[in-house]
């Protein structure tokens, strides 16, 4: 597919939804430019310095059948596990529209993703952008086109 130009609306969508990790200890929703204590503890915790959230559903930001996300999501996470240390690494998630309009994306956070592998692994499963928090544990949108 051609690599055009996001929209307005689908930047302004991405940066409004809510990245809820469905962390072991308590689950907590992570927010574009929003300073996140819950992402800083488990960073002191897990002993790593970033994460990355990424997902496989609708590629290209073009809605796809609940068949073929789920199938492409199962690829991302086979994916993940083959990163060093990947099962203690990724934990589940989901992005969800706080309007309802877009449906729920079951996505993944993966601890210790270094921004450049982040990116690289959004363009490998045909993203949009993905969301990457560094050492101050504030969620930043990366477009990746």
């Amino acid at each position: 597919m051609p690599q055009s130009p996001i929209s307005d609306q689908v930047i302004a969508a991405y940066r409004s939804a809510n990245y809820r990790v469905e962390s072991s200890g308590k689950p907590f929703v992570l927010r574009i430019d929003r300073y996140s204590e819950p992402l800083s503890r488990l960073f002191a915790s897990s002993g790593h310095q970033c994460a990355a959230f990424v997902t496989a559903f609708n590629p290209w930001g073009e809605p796809q059948g609940s068949d073929a996300n789920l199938a492409a999501s199962a690829c991302l996470l086979d994916r993940l596990r083959q990163v060093p240390g990947g099962e203690d690494r990724v934990i589940a998630g989901m992005g969800c529209d706080p309007r309802g309009i877009w449906t729920e994306e079951k996505s993944f956070l993966v601890l210790g993703l270094e921004l450049d592998a982040s990116k690289m692994l959004g363009r490998e499963f045909d993203q949009n952008a993905v969301v990457w928090a560094g050492t101050d544990a504030i969620p930043r949108l990366i477009l990746l086109r």
